[in-house]
């Protein structure tokens, strides 16, 4: 699950758009499972740093990617267009437990990331959504960043008692962030004043 914190409450989707005529919009979920959204006690929309306001739906369902929502107050398509790109919340206190051996992102940022050997590469700082994964934003103490792709590959373990993760990144990605090569400069070419001389002109027979 792809989320983020402010406030004591949990971002898990972003309103996208209008659907038909009825009220209806769609909201691109960052949760793993769409049935997070009846699982919880309440859903908040916000917009930008205004407050948090409380919804109360009506009914989701799929559609394509996307999840539908139908809430109280929201009939018209003008109404779910004034929604457009407000964030959907949760409160932090009512998500659910995660499933054993998995963790909520907002949990583990801040965590030092080492390697397999014990190496220390820095701390887990942010994260963004690319297709298919997340990516996360490992920070190193001299203030560089490394990209690494959140798969089970990469990420061997995830210990929050002790607030470290564990990584094997694939070969030459550290290096590619910490030791990336200078790009040679190319050498300025030389300019000359000198014109080119034009051929002469063939005698004509008298």
């Amino acid at each position: 699950m792809t989320e983020h914190r402010t406030d004591g409450f949990i971002s898990v989707g972003g309103v996208v758009k209008p659907h038909g005529i009825r009220g209806e919009f769609c909201i691109k979920s960052y949760a793993d499972s769409p049935s997070l959204f009846n699982e919880v006690t309440a859903i908040f929309l916000q917009q930008g740093n205004n407050p948090p306001k409380e919804i109360t739906l009506r009914s989701t369902r799929m559609h394509k990617s996307l999840v539908l929502f139908s809430c109280k107050g929201v009939d018209d398509r003008d109404q779910a267009e004034a929604l457009r790109g407000q964030t959907v919340l949760v409160r932090e206190a009512d998500l659910p437990e995660p499933d054993e051996g998995k963790h909520y992102l907002y949990q583990m940022m801040g965590c030092r990331v080492v390697l397999k050997n014990g190496t220390d590469i820095g701390v887990l700082d942010s994260f963004f959504e690319t297709p298919g994964q997340d990516t996360w934003v490992i920070a190193t103490d001299d203030k560089k960043e490394i990209l690494l792709p959140a798969v089970p590959e990469f990420v061997i373990d995830i210990d929050l008692d002790a607030e470290v993760i564990t990584i094997d990144p694939p070969e030459g990605l550290l290096d590619l962030y910490l030791n990336p090569e200078t790009p040679k400069k190319k050498k300025p070419r030389r300019r000359t004043n000198k014109k080119k001389a034009k051929p002469a002109k063939e005698p004509q027979a008298e």
